[in-house]
């Protein structure tokens, strides 16, 4: 025996806080064995008996199941392998935790209806390989088989949303978005057939310019945004030399005369571009990936389209 001072089942409520009943139980699982008995019977503890309780009910209240106390309290496993493993647990709750708050906040904002409210809330549950798997689903259906611009299909491959541990109500809502964007079969289509031109223009002409075509966005965004915050009217006189430059530039990439057929492939070219769902795709990822989001360039294109007709 450990010491003269023995403690009976009361005095260590007293000593613990713990109720006689929970101590009680612990006794008769074997958690915390008898040191000694009176002669009438009645348990007793040593002190250290008190220190396996006070080490159970620290275990307990962090969230230690029992089974798993008592096997440390048996030095089955250390205090350090439980610490860890149960830590580990709690970080994946808390990230579950944080979903869940994101998806009711997204909600309360919006109004969803229970059925939207579910269809979030599994969403948002994905894995980063599940959301990875969904946009690669996309892209090889709109891609596969076609020798379209490798630069544009590179780019959306490596685009994966990526949503944070602790993602904010927007991040949710534009997650749902994309999802449903990706797997609508109409956009699916025109994102199709934007490859499918993408492919016969390479198959016409395998090296179409210097400039990459992000670059050659960027003059067109540079240009014609600046006339379209000036409100210059796509159809008068003042928008013939901001047009003509574009040309211009585009001709001299593609090695290509700046004439009214050229004018027309350009025509084309953007028509199949200016889809507002691609823009709306890529302005969604830059949300979830908490990416600057880029201005519409919808209203560059239509403006740019309008003022190459006439």
């Amino acid at each position: 025996m450990n010491g003269d001072t023995l403690y009976s089942i009361g005095e260590l409520a007293r000593r613990t806080g713990l109720p006689v009943r929970t101590i009680r139980f612990y006794s008769d699982i074997g958690v915390l064995p008898p040191t000694d008995r009176t002669s009438a019977g009645y348990r007793l503890y040593d002190i250290d008996a008190l220190a396996r309780l006070d080490l159970v009910r620290t275990l307990r209240d962090l969230g230690i199941d029992l089974a798993t106390a008592r096997r440390v309290l048996d030095h089955e496993v250390s205090v350090a392998d439980v610490a860890t493993a149960h830590a580990d647990a709690l970080d994946a709750q808390i990230r579950t935790l944080r979903v869940h708050r994101a998806v009711l906040r997204a909600v309360a904002g919006r109004g969803s209806s229970p059925k939207e409210l579910e269809l979030m809330h599994k969403l948002a549950q994905l894995s980063a390989e599940e959301r990875r798997r969904i946009i690669d689903d996309f892209v090889t259906e709109a891609f596969g088989g076609l020798d379209a611009n490798p630069e544009l299909v590179d780019l959306v491959r490596m685009a994966t949303p990526d949503l944070p541990e602790d993602p904010s109500p927007a991040q949710v809502d534009a997650w749902v978005e994309l999802v449903e964007l990706c797997r609508d079969p109409d956009f699916r289509a025109a994102v199709r057939r934007m490859a499918e031109y993408q492919a016969r223009e390479r198959a016409r002409d395998p090296e179409p310019g210097s400039r990459l075509h992000h670059e050659l966005v960027n003059v067109v965004v540079a240009k014609v945004g600046a006339a379209v915050e000036a409100a210059v009217d796509p159809l008068s006189a003042q928008a013939g030399p901001i047009v003509d430059s574009i040309v211009d530039d585009f001709a001299t990439e593609f090695g290509r005369t700046p004439d009214t057929d050229f004018r027309r492939w350009m025509i084309e070219r953007f028509e199949v571009a200016a889809d507002p769902r691609v823009d709306r795709y890529w302005r969604l990822l830059a949300t979830i990936n908490g990416s600057p989001v880029q201005p519409d360039l919808t209203p560059v294109f239509g403006w740019l389209i309008t003022a190459l007709r006439s």
